[in-house]
């Protein structure tokens, strides 16, 4: 899934954001069959939620066409300083390293060809994996081709190399050792040891060459463009001299010549921890003492060599901003200005902090490691403007730190999107750090976080509010706006009134009895509030009153109900209805629906007389029935609770199957026939010959359907059958009594 979004990144226009590409052309790309592509790689897609995969169908149905989105990609088009808004350019380079890696190949109309890729021709099994292994390898690679190596404590059977890998793949260590043993088999890695004075052999480093050897070619050019692909996505792909180097280093880089003779690990200590990349010598120091810290004298009012940590903490909060914006992102290769005098990057403010480019990107490392730690991605959006404060905590602090954010977090899910509430509250960071002046104003990190820094300041009554921002949308808060607007009319009014009264008098006069108007309109504003606040606190005491009341009457109620005896046998406790006359009125029922079933379907309901003999036949029937099939089902000795309680399950189970043999006799009745034929018919006029098995699946639903129609009219006839036979012996009555009279 990796490697095929990649591929379609690689493969996006910059003007549309939108790549077409066949099932088939996107598997020689992954070294995957199409059918592996169809079944397993799109439908994975579609679940990742990272790419909008649409399909076009081939002649049999399957996935031929695929039209696929990168929606971070498509989502960065609109912002600007995102990583993923790549330029032209930058997609071209990105293509153009992925065609000398994998591309599969290929044979143009006028006949000339474009060679395969260095994985081109691997597909199968781990073909995917290899691909992108040799991917993330070759982006953490050297002009020398040396791959930066984890540090920590690694798996001395496996060695730092695999380790390296199992983290850049995300997989297993004995996972990352196979696709390590696959590239180097092929020549495209390889794991040179040093042989040391007593014999052995040092630790292994971790070399692909077509790096190596792609730069070689470069420089050997002296700026002329080298023909070969390799070389040429080589210099374009790696950061050159005086760029920034990489944000997340795998491991640390240590330091070594072009020659061959020391640039083994054996002249250095042992890997044990991450630090970042170190810097080559360059001109960016020259002039100075050598080190991060170095400034011109006067260059500051601080003391001599002295600024430079401190103002790192004041502007840390503004890098991890510049840095959220994309505005110091790796893939737009900008760089650092220079200063004109010691040729050293200087900040906005004038001169007052002169960092290298290096120490600068060390300190924004350092503080993002500070955060990093923290594992879930929220809490690291949340508080990466006060990483540096982060790093002054003790664990337990954090500990409480960690739970107030999260319950910021949780209040913030309740106003704006559960995705976008840590970027808000990065926010909120942010700006409460520049109203005190950065970082390294703040004396007291746990305090400032738990009463400043995390806390929700409304400045109206709007719970959306904060500081007179809103938090959904960001923009100005219309209801502190509107309270201004106002207070703002309050006082032209009363400026206007007193004006009109004191005509000639002392301005100073003039604005001192307008205070004291508007502090007694403020105060008799004060007034009327505390008045609906006391209203609205009545009406919420006897809305209170009122539930309570009325909750206590459902429950009295509700006790009752459970207190009733039984309706049919009178145990007390009941609730009305004991379980054991519960089921048998189950039974009831269920005996009476199978027997109108029965005679609904097997009589003439205008026939009176034989209505009632169907019915005491059919009931005689259905009850000698049911009770047979409880004594089976829970033998003749069987407790009467039990028998109760099995004798709706039998009598269910009887009602379905006399409305099955109801159905299947009323789809032989002439109404169902006719309908099943026209539906037959109107199927085939439809769709034409050869769609028989269609038309005779619309013929039986219809057959179905017209019986179950059927089917509740019969039953509609019988009841009102019954009622008018019930009704007959009171009508006859009637009439003689009227005679009688």
């Amino acid at each position: 899934m990796r490697l095929a979004v990649v591929v379609l990144a690689s493969r996006t226009p910059s003007e549309t954001g939108v790549v077409e590409i066949r099932a088939r052309e996107l598997g020689r790309w992954l070294g995957l069959s199409v059918s592996r592509v169809r079944h397993a790689v799109v439908p994975g897609l579609r679940r990742s939620g990272v790419v909008d995969v649409e399909t076009l169908a081939g002649e049999f149905g399957e996935d031929w066409g695929l039209t696929c989105r990168v929606l971070p990609m498509w989502e960065a088009q609109d912002k600007v300083g995102h990583p993923l808004r790549l330029m032209k350019p930058e997609l071209a380079t990105l293509l153009r390293l992925l065609e000398a890696l994998m591309a599969p190949g290929w044979a143009h109309r006028d006949g000339r060809v474009t060679p395969a890729g260095l994985l081109g021709a691997r597909t199968g099994h781990g073909a995917a994996a290899d691909r992108l292994a040799l991917l993330l390898l070759v982006l953490e690679a050297g002009e020398t081709g040396r791959v930066r190596l984890c540090g920590g404590r690694v798996d001395k059977r496996y060695g730092r190399p695999v380790a390296t890998l199992a983290r850049l793949l995300g997989r297993s260590l004995s996972q990352a050792e196979r696709v390590l043993e696959r590239l180097e088999g092929v020549g495209l890695v390889e794991r040179p040891r040093r042989q040391t004075v007593s014999g052995m052999r040092h630790v292994a480093r971790l070399v692909v060459p077509a790096v190596a050897a792609a730069h070689r070619g470069r420089q050997g050019s002296a700026g002329v463009a080298d023909d070969h692909v390799v070389g040429d996505l080589a210099g374009t792909a790696w950061p050159g001299e005086g760029s920034t180097p990489p944000k997340k280093p795998q491991a640390s880089e240590v330091h070594e010549a072009d020659g061959t003779g020391d640039g083994d690990l054996a002249t250095t200590t042992s890997l044990h921890t991450d630090h970042s990349s170190v810097a080559d010598a360059s001109s960016e120091v020259t002039g100075g003492l050598g080190f991060s810290g170095y400034a011109d004298s006067g260059s500051c009012d601080r003391p001599e060599y002295a600024c430079a940590h401190e103002d790192q903490a004041v502007k840390a909060s503004v890098a991890v901003s510049q840095r959220a914006l994309g505005g110091d992102s790796p893939l737009r290769g900008e760089n650092q200005g220079e200063s004109p005098g010691g040729g050293l990057p200087t900040g906005g403010s004038g001169s007052r902090s002169r960092l290298t480019v290096v120490d600068r990107a060390r300190g924004q490392q350092q503080q993002q490691q500070r955060v990093a730690n923290l594992g879930d991605l929220r809490l690291q959006i949340a508080l990466a403007p006060v990483a540096y404060l982060w790093g002054q905590l003790r664990r337990g602090q954090q500990a409480v730190a960690v739970r107030a954010v999260e319950r910021a977090l949780g209040d913030l899910s309740g106003i704006v999107e559960a995705k976008a509430a840590p970027g808000v509250l990065a926010a909120r960071l942010a700006d409460r750090l520049k109203e005190v002046g950065g970082e390294a104003l703040v004396r007291d990190p746990m305090g400032w976080l738990l009463g400043r820094g995390l806390v929700q300041r409304p400045a109206c009554p709007d719970l959306r509010c904060d500081d007179g921002i809103r938090l959904d949308s960001g923009t100005g808060c219309p209801t502190c706006a509107n309270i201004v607007h106002i207070r703002r009319a309050l006082r032209a009014q009363v400026a206007s009134r007193v004006e009109a009264e004191m005509q000639g008098s002392d301005p100073a006069a003039r604005r001192a009895e307008t205070e004291r108007r508007l502090r007694d309109e403020t105060a008799l504003d004060e007034q009327r509030a505390q008045v609906r606040r006391a209203r609205t606190a009545r009406e919420v005491e006897q809305r209170q009153q009122a539930i309570a009341r009325r909750r206590a009457l459902e429950e009295g109620a509700e006790l009752a109900r459970r207190q009733a005896p039984c309706a049919d046998c009178g145990l007390p406790g009941s609730a009305g209805l004991c379980p054991g006359c519960s089921y048998r009125r189950r039974t009831e029922e269920l005996v009476r629906e199978a027997i109108d079933l029965a005679v609904a379907a097997r009589v003439d309901l205008l026939d009176a007389d034989a209505v009632d003999e169907l019915t005491q036949q059919c009931e005689a029937d259905t009850r000698a029935l049911l009770h047979l099939a409880c004594e089976r089902a829970c033998g003749p000795d069987a407790d009467p609770a039990w028998a109760a309680f099995t004798a709706p399950e039998v009598a269910q189970q009887i009602r379905d199957e006399r409305r099955a043999a109801a159905l299947r006799r009323l789809l032989g009745s002439q109404e169902a026939v006719a309908e099943a034929d026209a539906a037959y018919e109107a199927c085939l006029r439809l769709r034409g010959r050869g769609s028989e098995s269609a038309a005779e699946e619309a013929a039986d639903a219809a057959g179905r359907r017209t019986a179950e129609l059927l089917l509740r009219q019969r039953l509609g006839e019988l009841h009102a059958a019954r009622r008018r036979a019930a009704a007959a012996p009171f009508a006859a009555g009637r009439v003689l009594a009227d005679a009688a009279a």
